[in-house]
């Protein structure tokens, strides 16, 4: 696998972007990051910066898999 520099992830679904951030922020207000998108991620550790994606990737694959089974969220 070949090494990619950090922060060059990038989004397949470009039209996502708005939701995909508005998802982060939400994330990270529920995990008690009051005001994420506008704080200096470096002063974080990486468990606070890890749970935020990890919980993103979490709810993702939740809803892909209620998309697929065609059942609705109960949230």
């Amino acid at each position: 696998m070949a090494y990619q520099k950090p922060g060059r992830n990038k989004i397949v679904v470009p039209e996502a972007r708005q939701a995909l951030n508005q998802m982060k922020t939400e994330i990270a207000n529920e995990l008690g990051l009051s005001n994420y998108d506008a704080m200096d991620k470096g002063n974080l550790t990486a468990r606070q910066n890890g749970y935020v994606g990890g919980y993103m990737t979490k709810r993702l694959v939740e809803q892909a898999q209620r998309s697929m089974s065609g059942t609705t969220p109960t949230r």
